[in-house]
């Protein structure tokens, strides 16, 4: 925690700073509203303890510049008995708490550390809604799975910088997020961004947020994924994907350990862990000059390469079982059970999309299914084609065309989309990488079917 006292009697400023000090608590301080300015336009604080009554510039004026500004730093103000109604209209303008001297320093303590926790509370729930909820647990009894906890548990302690290496889909924001639960600092938040599916003007703007008016359209302060993760974890899915001139800018931020908003002034330091992914060679990336070497080494401190589906498949039934039962929750079906044939089925597919793959096998299958327990002619092992329609199926239903009864493959492939849709409230991009299909194709077939009222043409 860092925290600016301000207070033009020397005796109290210095006093407080001992007495954070012992508490282990960071400070710095400042005599006028003036020098409090300068201050916190270059450095970030937690919180500022502000005394009413100061020389020059009033402390009511330095929190009218603090809420003007947009600074995230909540206020606590110091007042005397007899200011008391000046107090109570500074907490109308945005002030957090107050206290009346003289006071106990541990009282100042206790609200200190009640502000800080609110506003961590606060970043977690503005994280859980700028990011989407994924599958949290990392499931799987075979050797390379053993193996692969083991390594989760040697670095979760540390705050090396990871980067996470594997086939699209084997489950790399499900370690990531594994990591950062098995960590010192499971309690704060974990914050998840795919840099493929961000638009590169927005990237910057994304991950460092921005002051109010620092371009057309921010009408708002908005802060950044890195300063949202706080003692957190910020993970960067798709690495390979960020454009050169961010990979500059993310490179500083980790030697120096701080960002600044976009059209801000003071540095806000950055104490999340940093944890990258990616499916491709970074290192081809690197000789082909599509990569930054420096970087590179930076996020690669510690390295983690997560196995193919294919090569633990005596984890399939575990995995199955747990997926089908959140894929019949989320479609609001009754719980399903899997045959044998069907699970040996299941097992002996390759899976080339991984646990991905699976998950979209399951929720078809779902889709298929007439009774409780998935059949093989359930399973169709096969995902959609870049056409969009799903292939012939074989077994005892229905394909497309035949008149023996039953619905269509079209009317299937509509009921999923739509479904789709409504899981991710509209948003494309998110509902055609849960289908396995590309955005263009899930758009595609959103005007085939007529399902474009109530969808987004969101990222």
């Amino acid at each position: 925690m860092h925290v600016l006292i301000v207070d033009d009697e020397r005796n109290i400023r210095e006093s407080l700073r001992k007495y954070l000090s012992l508490e282990g608590i960071d400070s710095n301080s400042a005599e006028t509203g003036e020098e409090a300015i300068i201050l916190m336009e270059k450095e970030h604080f937690d919180a500022v303890i502000l005394d009413l009554k100061l020389p020059g510039m009033s402390g009511q004026e330095v929190l009218e510049w603090i809420q003007a500004r947009g600074i995230l730093s909540p206020a606590i103000m110091i007042s005397a008995h007899g200011e008391i109604p000046d107090a109570v209209e500074a907490l109308k303008s945005g002030a957090k708490d107050y206290l009346t001297k003289p006071f106990d320093p541990a009282e100042l303590i206790i609200k200190l550390k009640s502000l800080v926790e609110n506003k961590r509370r606060e970043n977690l729930l503005e994280a859980e809604k700028r990011t989407a909820p994924q599958e949290t647990s990392l499931i799987g009894k075979s050797p390379v799975m053993k193996e692969l906890s083991l390594r989760i548990d040697k670095i979760a302690d540390t705050d090396v910088t990871v980067l996470l290496t594997g086939e699209s889909g084997t489950g790399k924001e499900v370690v990531a997020h594994e990591i950062h639960k098995r960590g010192p600092n499971s309690a704060d938040p974990f914050v998840a961004v795919n840099i493929g599916g961000i638009h590169d003007t927005l990237m910057e703007s994304e991950l460092f947020g921005h002051e109010k008016g620092a371009f057309t359209g921010a009408a708002a302060r908005k802060p950044g994924l890195f300063e949202l993760a706080g003692r957190g974890t910020l993970f960067l899915d798709e690495i390979g994907e960020m454009p050169m001139a961010l990979q500059i800018k993310l490179l500083r931020v980790l030697q120096e350990r701080k960002i600044r908003r976009l059209g801000g002034t003071s540095d806000i330091p950055v104490n999340a862990r940093i944890i990258s992914a990616t499916n491709k060679n970074l290192e081809t990336l690197v000789s082909e000059g599509k990569f930054r070497e420096d970087l590179y080494y930076r996020i690669n401190v510690f390295k983690v390469s997560l196995p193919p589906l294919r090569e633990r498949r005596e984890d399939i039934p575990l995995l199955a079982e747990n997926l089908l039962g959140k894929a019949a929750a989320r479609m609001g079906k009754p719980a399903h059970t899997i045959s044998p044939e069907a699970e040996k089925k299941l097992m002996d597919y390759s899976y080339p999309g991984n646990v991905r793959e699976l998950e979209n096998v399951l929720e078809r299958a779902l889709i298929y299914c007439d009774g409780n327990e998935i059949r093989p002619e359930d399973i169709d092992l096969h995902t959609m084609e870049p056409g969009g329609v799903p292939p012939q199926r074989t077994g005892g239903k229905p394909a497309a065309g035949d008149v023996s009864g039953g619905p269509s493959l079209e009317d299937i492939e509509k009921k999923a989309i739509s479904e789709a849709l409504s899981r991710w409230d509209g948003n494309r991009t998110k509902a055609a990488d849960e289908l396995g299909i590309s955005r263009k194709t899930i758009i595609n077939k959103i005007k085939t079917y007529g399902l474009e009222d109530g969808t987004e043409d969101s990222e």
